[in-house]
């Protein structure tokens, strides 16, 4: 581990760009705080426009916004980008397949999305049995829920907080998160699933873990997951601080 700037800074030699929400504070600082125990990498962000409690675009993603921010990103010449966001979790992942795909057709950069990461994180565990917890309405919930279901899913148990704007979901207190996902525990799911990359719940992963006995997958944090394992990098020593999804 590196000790002074000059260290920090000369040990970061590998790149990955994160395409973010324009209406998020989360995933920067999510990010950065999982890379500190990875300090060979640096993220490099850019946003697209989500924001307030209406999508314009509810079923499909808009992707001119997208490939503006990756085409920005790549002049930095990541080794990766990726798509911290978890709409493709209510509108199906052969969306986030598409717009990944479109990404590295425009860029020629590898590209993925945090819902790629989750679907790749499930299937490498085995794990199809889930409990969701979210900060969404009635409205939102649901169709995550019927998405997750229809991806192969078997959603046994849910909690959500019930906000509908996209700034307010960074919000929900972390008492109260913590309260969902010991809500969802009674029902024996594989995993707790914690969707939205507007949510902190990635702080809670790796306690929760241990007091609850199972694993807690966060979208945000899937997000990081999903571009190290694109590049290869060792990320075994964020576990203890973010979970058992970098072990």
């Amino acid at each position: 581990m590196a000790h002074s700037a000059s260290e920090a800074y000369t040990a970061q030699q590998r790149f990955i760009g994160v395409i973010t929400p324009s209406g998020n504070t989360v995933v920067e600082r999510i990010t950065l705080g999982i890379l500190r125990d990875v300090p060979e990498v640096s993220p490099h962000f850019s946003r697209t426009p989500v924001f307030g409690s209406t999508d314009p675009s509810p079923t499909a993603y808009a992707q001119e916004g997208f490939l503006a921010a990756a085409a920005l990103l790549a002049h930095a010449k990541p080794e990766v980008l990726v798509w911290n966001g978890s709409k493709g979790a209510g509108i199906g992942f052969a969306h986030d397949a598409a717009l990944a795909a479109a990404i590295e057709q425009q860029t020629g950069i590898p590209a993925t999305t945090s819902i790629l990461g989750l679907k790749t994180a499930l299937a490498l565990r085995g794990i199809t049995r889930i409990a969701v917890v979210t900060p969404y309405s009635d409205a939102g919930q649901q169709g995550a829920l019927d998405c997750l279901h229809t991806e192969g899913y078997d959603c046994i148990a849910e909690a959500h907080a019930g906000y509908s704007d996209n700034l307010s979901y960074a919000s929900v207190p972390l008492p109260q998160i913590a309260d969902m996902m010991r809500s969802v525990v009674a029902a024996k799911p594989q995993a707790i699933v914690t969707l939205c990359t507007n949510f902190p719940a990635a702080v809670l992963a790796a306690p929760m873990e241990v007091e609850l006995g199972i694993p807690v997958f966060d979208t945000t944090a899937l997000g990081v997951w999903a571009a190290l394992h694109a590049i290869g990098a060792d990320m075994r020593a964020a576990a203890p601080r973010w979970g058992s999804l970098f072990a």
